[in-house]
């Protein structure tokens, strides 16, 4: 008796898993079955239930975090100490972040805004907030949040934004400036 409900179970399961298809007769009748449709059906769509569906939905308790304190990780384009740990801390724990370059007047004052400072790397998480790159203290920020733990989320691999168009790395060579009319040189705007 137990060996026939295995296999009606079993059975159940792998239909339910098997490829599904989805299709319109030429009446307009929608059919769904496990089988291939006739050649004269229309609108025919595959559905597959196989692979983790549950499992590539993201956590609640991840939306729940994002949605009540959502990370932002900011950045300068020079900084080369601190801010790819930063950034790493976060992909290791599988945070979704929004990164700032801080770079011009208009990204200095908002981070001076929400830090009071000029330190990057410096990590808003809701309303808290955090100057410079200190491993526990970055982890008291997400676990008040409530972000999962480092390992039971997958990693991200979120790189760093690229070089904001106009940046120029203090100590770099201005560019050339375009010649006047006259052909003299105009300087460098300051």
């Amino acid at each position: 008796m137990r060996t026939a409900l295995f296999l009606i179970l079993a059975t159940a399961t792998a239909c339910a898993l098997a490829q599904q298809y989805r299709w319109t007769d030429d009446k307009g009748g929608v059919h769904y079955s496990d089988t291939p449709p006739p050649p004269s059906s229309k609108g025919v769509q595959k559905k597959d239930f196989k692979g983790g569906v549950v499992s590539s939905q993201t956590p609640f308790e991840l939306q729940l975090a994002v949605k009540n304190a959502p990370a932002t990780l900011y950045t300068s384009p020079s900084c080369k100490e601190g801010c790819p740990e930063a950034r790493a801390t976060l992909n290791k724990r599988g945070v979704p972040f929004r990164e700032v370059q801080v770079w011009d007047a208009e990204t200095n004052e908002l981070l001076m805004k929400i830090s009071g400072a000029k330190q990057v790397p410096t990590l808003q998480v809701g309303s808290n907030v955090q100057k410079g790159f200190e491993q526990g203290a970055f982890d008291r920020l997400l676990d008040i949040a409530g972000y999962p733990k480092a390992g039971s989320m997958p990693a991200r691999n979120q790189a760093a934004p690229p070089v904001p168009e106009g940046y120029e790395a203090a100590g770099a060579p201005a560019a050339a400036a375009p010649a006047a009319p006259d052909g003299e040189q105009k300087p460098p705007a300051q």
